[in-house]
């Protein structure tokens, strides 16, 4: 049987040499592959709930935009945030994130079974709505564990402490001196933040993310090692 590589699929993410690299075994997500570990799937779990770096850019993502927006996705079924600058998981577990009061981010679950991108992308858009292809335009890199925080507060200026940054609290900031969007969604019960930043400067971004991490011990996983620390105890 052949093994699965990232150049498997017509979406590879831009930093699918990075993987390689590193030894990364892969799967199959709907139309996507994905980094499902590097190297003992067992530490890598455990490693997780420390400090952990997982690319999730080729999971589906969406977004759209305009004065029609809000109203339009409230008809379609979707549970919005009441204010900017806010994230709630839906009843398929994807997640939208409202950036203004006109602008709507939406992420997949990290097992790519959600259908909301799916349907909405479907629909025919009203006057002043229209779809931002965030799949082509923004990376998608997840950072989890008991430090992360901690190691962010290095290269980013917004106080992402647990205590100051409330679950499903949305930060528009820089992350390396790269613009990013940066959503809090707890894995379980294991601090975890979705940096979501311009696709071009995805090896920048991880390189530095791991740079940043060595002090802690952080590592790359996979994710299988993010469904460990979703799956209920």
């Amino acid at each position: 049987m052949t093994a699965l590589t990232a150049t498997h699929s017509n979406r590879r993410s831009p930093i699918y040499r990075r993987h390689s690299q590193l030894q990364a075994q892969f799967e199959q997500l709907a139309d996507a592959i994905i980094v499902n570990h590097y190297a003992d799937p067992t530490m890598e779990a455990l490693l997780a709930a420390h400090l952990g770096l997982v690319d999730l850019s080729t999971l589906p993502r969406s977004g759209f935009k305009g004065a029609g927006a809000p109203d339009w996705a409230t008809s379609q079924g979707v549970n919005l945030p009441d204010a900017p600058n806010r994230a709630i998981r839906q009843s398929d577990h994807s997640l939208v994130a409202r950036l203004s009061q006109q602008e709507l981010l939406i992420l997949a679950d990290i097992n790519a079974n959600s259908t909301l991108i799916n349907s909405l992308n479907q629909q025919q858009l009203p006057a002043q709505t229209y779809s931002l292809p965030r799949a082509d335009s923004h990376s998608w890199l997840t950072l989890t564990g008991s430090t992360a925080a901690e190691m962010l507060a290095k290269i980013c200026a917004v106080d992402l402490r647990p205590q100051q940054f409330a679950q499903g609290q949305v930060a528009q900031t820089s992350v390396a001196k790269i613009n990013a969007v940066v959503i809090r969604q707890d894995m379980g019960s294991t601090l975890c933040f979705h940096i979501l930043s311009d696709i071009a400067a995805t090896e920048f971004l991880w390189d530095c993310l791991l740079d940043a991490m060595a002090e802690y011990q952080g590592v790359a996983i996979g994710v299988a090692a993010l469904r460990s620390l979703a799956a209920p105890e």
